[in-house]
């Protein structure tokens, strides 16, 4: 396989390292954020670290690397070890460029929508399968040219857009990850399509761990502080149609019917639909680091 050099490189908060990466077939950069145990942590185990990969990569890296620090340095307490973190974002100093992850994170066949600004380009989606192929064929071995990683304990983390990701792939391929971690995953977007793909799923031999949840503010009540709000009527109609609570609970269920598939469901008190990333992003550290 022909070694990846990055466009680009440079140090992160936390003691994380930022990659630049060219997708080798699309010519599309994306920023890789790797965090590597420290020192302290000792030696890598015999099989390797195990690794969480995450989407959104600007939003959520600095909010892992804390929840791993805080809590891998005690295992007894926390029964969280350490292991490598890698989120795949984009060369920008925001949290997100909407834009580029309508694309990436929207699994095909996708659509076309109106700018998100005035002048803009067209926002479409649909790139999900672009997205998957650069985070295991290029993103994969460049991790793995950089720190002795476990390929069998290995986690995929999605929230929103991401969650919707996350299941696509998941259903595409279960072996890809182990782990599933999908926070408010917008499963009702563009029609519930992903439903035909959850009816033609099959585990087969896979073993997946499938983690879903929502913030308590996501379900059919509006959060404290917008009930007052002038457009409250219209984001209950929202809260109607995307029913985000309901239909992660409902896709645990049906995953957890799958033989060799588990899966359950976790609703997050008083988060709504942004303020659960910090607790979605801990939970998936608890979960593909757990130690028993």
């Amino acid at each position: 396989m022909t070694e990846i050099d990055p466009l680009a490189e440079g140090d992160t908060w936390g003691g994380a390292r930022w990659y630049d990466l060219v997708d080798r077939e699309s010519g599309a950069v994306r920023r890789v954020f790797l965090w590597l145990p420290p020192p302290s942590a000792g030696e890598a185990p015999t099989q390797g670290w195990p690794v969480l990969y995450m989407t959104d990569g600007n939003a959520v890296i600095a909010t892992a690397i804390d929840a791993m620090r805080a809590q891998a340095c005690y295992p007894s307490g926390t029964n969280t070890g350490w292991g490598v973190l890698v989120a795949v974002g984009y060369p920008t100093e925001e949290a997100y460029d909407p834009f580029r992850r309508s694309w990436d994170l929207g699994p095909p066949p996708g659509q076309s929508y109106p700018p998100f600004w005035e002048g803009g380009e067209v926002v479409r989606t649909g790139g999900g399968a672009e997205m998957a192929r650069f985070l295991l064929e290029d993103v994969r071995p460049f991790v793995a040219s950089k720190v002795r990683v476990n390929p069998e304990h290995q986690g995929l983390f999605g929230h929103s857009f991401g969650g919707l990701f996350a299941l696509w792939l998941l259903f595409q391929d279960p072996r890809a990850f182990r782990h599933w971690i999908a926070a408010s995953p917008a499963i009702t977007w563009e029609e519930s399509f992903l439903l035909d793909h959850l009816a033609r799923f099959e585990a087969g031999s896979a073993r997946p761990f499938v983690h879903l949840s929502a913030g308590e503010w996501e379900g059919d009540q509006l959060a404290p502080f917008q009930r007052q709000a002038e457009d409250a009527a219209k984001r209950l109609q929202d809260k109607a149609k995307t029913r985000t609570i309901a239909a992660a609970q409902e896709m645990a269920a049906a995953l957890a019917a799958h033989p060799g598939v588990t899966a359950d469901y976790e609703t997050y008190a008083g988060e709504n639909h942004m303020s659960v990333l910090p607790v979605a992003v801990n939970r998936a550290i608890q979960r593909v680091f757990a130690l028993g």
